[in-house]
């Protein structure tokens, strides 16, 4: 009975092929190859210059491809503060709750996400960083980028977006 089941099953599968070009339970692959996943070694990370409204400064995590092949990121990067000793100084930034999209980096292109904290004088401040810690979004990797960064009450990380 097992032989009869299984050759009919072939059959209508043959038929549906010959119709269709589809085979019931076939996997499609993708016409397009998947975009790699940037990493650590394929970025040039630095902080921006920063921008001040309403009582908040706004800094700019710049991440620029310095490969020669296109890359993708998606999501928030991991950001905190250390001081000269490479230890963390208070928590890391809490993420906005923004909608993430998977931004494709060309070679020699820069993205951005942003991190906000007040400005001295409306909130208590950390002391003074003396590196910006920076994980690009899924990686386990992260890069210290010297830079002199006081948090002050708030201190939040936008996703990664495609620059304007």
């Amino acid at each position: 009975m097992s032989n009869i089941l299984t050759r009919a099953a072939t059959v209508a599968s043959a038929a549906l092929l010959a119709t269709t070009g589809t085979l019931v339970g076939a996997v499609q692959a993708s016409a397009l190859p998947m975009t790699p996943t940037c990493h650590v070694a394929d970025l040039d990370l630095a902080v921006g210059d920063a921008d001040g409204a309403a009582g908040s400064l706004y800094y700019p995590i710049l991440f620029t491809n310095t490969t020669s092949h296109t890359c993708a990121l998606r999501g928030y990067p991991g950001v905190s503060v250390v001081d000269a000793r490479h230890r963390q100084i208070g928590t890391s930034a809490i993420r906005t709750g923004e909608a993430v999209e998977t931004v494709s980096v060309v070679p020699s292109e820069t993205v951005t996400a942003v991190l906000r904290t007040n400005s001295p004088g409306v909130a208590s401040c950390r002391p003074t960083s003396a590196y910006v810690k920076v994980y690009p979004p899924n990686s386990f990797q992260a890069e210290e980028i010297p830079y002199h960064l006081r948090v002050c009450g708030a201190f939040e990380i936008s996703p990664v977006q495609a620059s304007e």
